[in-house]
C-alpha cells in the first residue's frame, strides 16, 4: 500500500499543459451532477401530449413527451434551464478536454509504458464521449435532434450485413418509431456510467505511477488541483448562466419530415459533417446488394480508421523500435521474436522539436481535421465569398489530401530547424545581454555555458 506522501506527489504538477486532464475530469463531474438533476424531471416517452405550458408559440401543438418535460424543465422549473445549459456546456468542454490531453500526450510521448493503458482509456473516452453526445442531443426530440435521427438511421442502413437489423432495433419498423428516445435515454446513462469508470480506473493509474515530467520542470505546484477545479466551475456556470445553447422552443418539436434551417451539429462532430458533403456519391454493388459509399466511408470508416491508429500508435511505435534496436554487428536485423515488452519504461516527456516525425504526423492529423470542419461550412463559404458550392466541394475533396502532406513536410522541416538551433546554442552558448569591448575597440556580447544559465534560470523561477 501506497504512503499518504506517495499518493499526493502524483497530484502534483509541474507543467500548464497537464491541466487538460483536469478540466475533463471536473467537467465530468458537472455533467454527472447536472445530469442527475435532469432525470429528476425529463421523462424519456415519446406518447403524444398536448403541449400546455408557458411558452405562447407552442401551446396547443401536439408533442412527445420528452419535449414536453424538457420545455417544461427548461422554462417553469427554477434554475432548470442553468442546470440543462450547463450540462451542455460541460458536454462541449469535457470533448474538448479530451482531444487537448491526447494531443498533448501525443506530442510529448506521454504514452509510452508504462501510461499505455491511460492513453488507451483517454482514447476510449473520446470516442464514447462523442457517441454520449450525440445520444444526449437526441434527447430532447426536438427539430434539430429529428435531423440528427435521420443521420443515425442513414450511417446504420450503410454498414454491410446488420445494418438494417440495427436500424430496425433502434427505431422499430417505421421512423423515427416510438422507442428509439427511450433507447437513446438508456444508452446515454449507460455510456456515462462505462466513462466514470474509465476515469476511475485512470485516477488510480496516477496515483500508480505518478505524473511524467518534462527535463526543465517548474517547481511543483501543490494546489493546483482544488484551483483548477474551482476554475472549471466557476467557467461553466457562466457559461450555462450567460450564453444560451440549445434553445429547443425555438426550433419546436421533432417533425420527420422537417429540419431547422442552418442547422449544425456540435463542434466535435463537425468532421464527420465536413466529411458527409464532400464524399463523391460513389456506390459498389456487390451481386444483389449495392453499398453507399457516401455515406459509410465518411461516416463508419473515417472514424474506424482514426479511433484505430490512435489505439494503436503507441504499441506500433514500440514494435517498430524494438525492431530498429535489434540489428547484428552488420546491420542486419535478428530474429524476428517479439521484444515490445523490453522497452524500457520512461518518465521523462520529449519536446516536439526533438520528435520531428511524430509532431508532423500530429500536424497532418490536426490540419485533415481542420479541413474536414471547415468543410462542414461549404455552402456558407460559397455563400460568403460569392463561388459555386460545387466550386468550394472540389476545393475540399483535394485539400483534404494535399494538405496534410504539405503540414507532415513543414512541420518536420521546422523541427529539424530548431534541432539545428539547439546545437548552435549548445556549441557557442546562451546569450546574456551583457556588452563587452575587447581590447581592440570592437565589442561583442558574452555568452554563457547552456547548462550554466538553465541553472540561473532554475533558480530565478524557484525564488519565485
Amino acid at each position: 500500500m501506497r504512503s499518504l506522501p506517495a499518493i499526493r506527489r502524483s497530484f502534483q504538477f509541474s507543467h500548464w499543459s497537464f491541466m487538460f486532464a483536469e478540466i475533463a475530469v471536473w467537467s465530468f463531474v458537472v455533467l454527472l451532477v447536472t445530469g442527475a438533476m435532469l432525470m429528476l424531471f425529463y421523462d424519456p416517452g415519446m406518447s403524444q401530449v398536448t403541449y400546455d405550458g408557458s411558452y405562447g408559440p407552442l401551446r396547443g401543438l401536439l408533442v412527445s413527451s420528452a419535449f414536453d418535460s424538457t420545455m417544461h424543465l427548461s422554462l417553469e422549473v427554477r434554475g432548470g434551464l442553468l442546470i440543462r445549459q450547463m450540462h451542455h456546456w460541460s458536454a462541449l468542454v469535457f470533448v474538448a478536454a479530451v482531444v487537448l490531453q491526447l494531443l498533448r500526450m501525443f506530442l510529448t510521448g506521454a504514452f509510452r509504458r508504462p501510461r499505455s493503458r491511460q492513453w488507451l482509456i483517454w482514447v476510449a473516452l473520446l470516442a464514447l464521449g462523442m457517441f454520449a453526445g450525440e445520444t444526449g442531443n437526441a434527447l430532447p426530440d426536438d427539430m434539430l435532434s429529428s435531423g440528427s435521427l435521420w443521420l443515425i438511421m442513414s450511417v446504420m442502413q450503410s454498414i454491410p450485413v446488420v445494418g438494417t437489423w440495427v436500424t430496425s432495433l433502434l427505431f422499430g419498423s417505421d421512423f423515427p418509431g416510438d422507442r428509439v428516445i427511450p433507447v437513446m435515454y438508456v444508452v446515454h446513462l449507460l455510456l456515462a456510467a462505462v466513462m466514470a469508470g474509465l476515469l476511475v480506473v485512470r485516477e488510480l493509474l496516477v496515483r500508480r505511477h505518478g505524473h511524467s515530467r518534462f527535463v526543465a520542470s517548474l517547481p511543483v505546484r501543490r494546489s493546483a488541483r482544488p484551483l483548477m477545479a474551482v476554475a472549471t466551475f466557476g467557467m461553466l456556470i457562466i457559461l450555462g448562466f450567460g450564453f444560451q445553447i440549445a434553445p429547443i422552443w425555438l426550433y419546436g418539436p421533432a417533425r420527420p419530415t422537417q429540419i431547422s434551417a442552418g442547422s449544425v451539429p456540435d463542434w466535435y462532430m463537425g468532421f464527420l459533417d465536413g466529411a458527409l458533403r464532400i464524399m463523391p456519391a460513389w456506390e459498389l454493388t456487390l451481386g444483389e446488394y449495392t453499398l453507399s459509399l457516401a455515406v459509410l466511408v465518411p461516416t463508419v470508416v473515417v472514424p474506424g480508421v482514426f479511433f484505430t491508429a490512435l489505439a494503436t500508435y503507441p504499441l506500433a511505435e514500440r514494435f517498430l523500435l524494438a525492431r530498429r534496436g535489434r540489428r547484428d554487428a552488420l546491420g542486419r536485423p535478428e530474429s524476428a521474436r517479439r521484444t515490445v515488452r523490453e522497452t524500457p519504461a520512461r518518465n521523462l516527456l520529449d519536446r516536439s522539436r526533438d520528435t520531428p516525425v511524430k509532431t508532423a504526423i500530429a500536424a497532418a492529423g490536426i490540419t485533415f481535421y481542420g479541413l474536414l470542419w471547415a468543410a462542414a461550412a461549404n455552402d456558407q463559404l460559397a455563400h460568403q465569398f460569392q463561388l459555386t458550392l460545387n466550386a468550394v466541394t472540389i476545393f475540399f475533396r483535394y485539400a483534404v489530401v494535399i494538405g496534410p502532406v504539405v503540414a507532415f513536410v513543414v512541420t518536420r522541416w521546422i523541427c529539424l530547424a530548431l534541432q539545428q538551433s539547439d546545437r548552435d546554442v549548445a556549441e557557442h552558448g546562451m546569450e546574456t545581454g551583457i556588452i563587452v569591448r575587447s581590447p581592440d575597440g570592437g565589442f561583442h556580447e558574452r555568452m554563457a555555458p547552456v547548462r550554466q544559465e538553465r541553472d540561473r534560470h532554475r533558480e530565478l523561477s524557484r525564488s519565485a
